[in-house]
């Protein structure tokens, strides 16, 4: 446990109607009550109890405020703990941090409360890392993954596993002590078993990293097409601004142009990229090559088409896009300019609306086709893999558990069967936080708050 008491604010900086200041730390109780006089003279200060009362500094009356006290470990960081609420003046609260330095406390690190909550056992490193995904979520899709996360749920998966490849390795290590007698405690079609169950577990998060990354960080949409398809009037139409140049000369998006936007509690970061054609203009060539790495790097593509594309270069396109595993919505624009427009799904295979960017129909149809697609919805109360140390740690973990299979297929000794299923047990731990060590803890929370 930590022995310095530390202070930060909790709220962001800048005026407001309210501030909210942090103390935690041995000895914060006795600092809160050198500056801090409760408007109740007899009120005692009783612990996650609200007390109303005056922060004095000299004689000098900073502030009223609200004071709460938590005592170790009933607190977020496990040890003396104290929130302090006053009205939110950047003066008033520099005034008072400033009072608690002098009074012994220190200016809290990045993430160094959520630190010590971790070091004092009141969350694991997947947890803890789950409260900055937390804040800065940007929509429900990503709220939801971190929330879930941070309440253990994908912590309590990974336990389990563990737990089960410390039981294997406990009978491996015990016919060691045996091994005169030939006794063998571990039955190798149970371990084989167990190893197979594990695997799917793993695979299954490893597989689930892709999805749940984008959901975490919006989920990349490449709009491609044919020059003036109209892909620079569908993206201003998506998010209802002028955000890309629009005009009837070929060839006008030279670069990809990216902007973010929530449908259905799912963030969709929508790409408009130059048209795809031959170019002997060097720029345009340029562009086009972006195009080519938006769409590699794309979940899903709308691609757009007019009367001038024809239904072979369509399906050229669409194999592409196929052999590269991207989800994608055919988009026949320009439905305006028809003698008979009809809007809405043509097909669903491939999946194909008729649309017009320029006056906005057929988009309100598209936008829940996207949401459908994200495929959210249906995963949302399933452990996802959002955090790509987590996944560099799980391929690990696989890596362990093939050889362990192989090992048992080919009949290796139980202290090389162990080897094995410790190296998996220790990724599993580098995870959680039972293997660690400064450099990743420091990498890891330098990218919180300060007043987290």
């Amino acid at each position: 446990m930590e022995q310095d008491c530390i202070c930060a604010p909790a709220t962001p900086a800048g005026s407001g109607a309210l501030g909210v200041i942090r103390i935690s730390g041995k000895g914060t109780k006795g600092i809160v009550s050198r500056i801090f006089s409760p408007k109740n003279a007899a009120s005692a200060m009783h612990d996650r109890q609200v007390r109303f009362g005056e922060i004095t500094d000299g004689g000098e009356c900073l502030d009223e405020v609200l004071l709460w006290t938590f005592s170790a470990p009933h607190s977020y960081t496990g040890e003396e703990m104290a929130e302090i609420s006053c009205h939110g003046s950047a003066y008033i609260m520099q005034r008072m941090l400033e009072l608690l330095i002098r009074n012994g406390c220190r200016m809290a690190e990045p993430g160094e409360f959520t630190r010590r909550a971790f070091l004092n056992g009141k969350m694991d490193l997947s947890q803890a890392e789950a409260v900055a995904d937390l804040i800065a979520s940007d929509s429900r899709a990503s709220h939801q993954l971190a929330f879930s996360q941070m309440r253990g749920g994908y912590a309590q998966e990974l336990r389990t596993m563990r737990d089960e490849l410390i039981r294997m390795v406990s009978l491996l290590e015990l016919e060691l002590d045996f091994s005169e007698e030939d006794v063998k405690f571990a039955d190798r079609n149970q371990l084989k078993e167990l190893n197979s169950t594990l695997s799917g577990k793993v695979e299954r998060l490893i597989g689930s990293f892709r999805m749940g990354n984008a959901l975490k960080k919006g989920i990349p949409v490449a709009i491609v097409g044919r020059p003036n398809t109209g892909k620079s009037t569908l993206l201003n139409a998506l998010l209802s601004d002028d955000r890309a140049i629009v005009s009837p000369i070929a060839g006008t998006t030279r670069d990809t142009i990216e902007e973010c936007m929530t449908i259905e509690g799912v963030t969709f970061r929508f790409i408009d990229t130059a048209g795809l054609r031959e170019s002997g203009d060097v720029v345009e060539a340029m562009g086009i090559e972006r195009s080519r790495k938006a769409i590699d790097n794309a979940e899903m593509v709308l691609h757009l088409t007019d009367m001038n594309e024809t239904a072979e270069e369509t399906g050229t396109a669409l194999g592409e896009y196929g052999r590269k595993g991207k989800k994608c919505i055919v988009l026949h624009n320009k439905e305006d300019l028809a003698e008979t427009p009809r809007y809405g799904k043509v097909s669903d295979n491939p999946v194909t609306y008729r649309i017009s960017a320029l006056r906005g129909e057929g988009l309100d149809e598209l936008k829940r086709q996207l949401a459908r697609m994200a495929g959210f919805e249906g995963r949302s109360g399933e452990v996802m893999l959002t955090n790509l140390r987590h996944y560099e740690a799980l391929l690990n973990v696989r890596s362990a558990l093939e050889e362990m299979r192989s090992g048992l297929e080919c009949g290796r000794t139980p202290d090389l069967l162990s080897i094995d299923a410790r190296n998996a047990i220790r990724h599993l731990g580098k995870i959680t936080g039972e293997v660690t060590n400064n450099d990743i803890l420091g990498e890891i929370f330098s990218r919180f708050c300060i007043g987290k």
